[in-house]
């Protein structure tokens, strides 16, 4: 167990490192300075743990470990310097994003079942920790948010963390229960961007007339 504890923290430093880069990325598509990469880069990274603590009353994770602040910052600077080297940055920032949202999506949904909370609830949670982020992204960033398109993301989340609160539920060990919803999360993504996949969206349809002419 402690050999898995010790990879579940390296996977959670790749998963800050993943986003900020996907956050970076997102900023040199935009032409903004070190300044701005770095704000864009730690709010994609730590934006929607940061969120789901707030509403769980909880510490602010990052706070008690200022390294993954000065790894994303680190991050960067070195896009900052790099960008101009990826010929396609849109599709390294998707899958960067991915990886991401499945790491992300399961270690929101444990850091909310260690505070208490219900089932729904976690999944809930997981969601938000692993979309939050990329959303303050976007906005910052005036793109519009991935979890608004016409895109499997926010559902990929919330699956990652549903078959892990699920596996758990059923009585799967911790490790099988983590390595199963991060599988799921970044599958669902994963196969959503090779296949183009999307959920279906509103039709407009005609308007009925009512009676009194409004």
């Amino acid at each position: 167990m402690i050999v898995f504890d010790d990879l579940l923290l390296a996977l959670t430093w790749l998963a800050v490192a993943v986003l900020a880069v996907a956050g970076a990325l997102t900023a040199s598509r935009k032409q903004l300075d070190p300044v701005g990469f770095m704000l864009v880069a730690c709010l994609c990274a730590f934006g929607g743990g940061t969120v789901r603590d707030v509403i769980l009353n909880q510490p602010v994770f990052w706070l008690a470990v200022p390294g993954m602040v000065a790894l994303a910052a680190g991050l960067a600077l070195l896009v900052f310097f790099t960008a101009h080297l990826l010929e396609r940055r849109f599709v390294v920032l998707l899958w960067a994003d991915a990886v991401g949202l499945g790491l992300f999506a399961v270690l929101g949904a444990e850091a909310a079942q260690r505070a208490g909370v219900a089932p729904w609830a976690a999944i809930l949670m997981g969601t938000i920790t692993a979309t939050a982020g990329g959303i303050l992204r976007d906005i910052i960033c005036a793109e519009v948010p991935l979890v608004l398109r016409r895109e499997i993301y926010a559902t990929a989340a919330a699956l990652g963390a549903a078959v892990f609160i699920l596996a758990q539920g059923a009585g799967a060990g911790r490790t099988l229960a983590i390595s199963l919803g991060v599988l799921v999360g970044f599958g669902a993504r994963a196969a959503a961007i090779l296949g183009g996949w999307s959920l279906p969206t509103y039709r407009a349809r005609p308007g009925r007339d009512y009676p009194d002419g409004r």
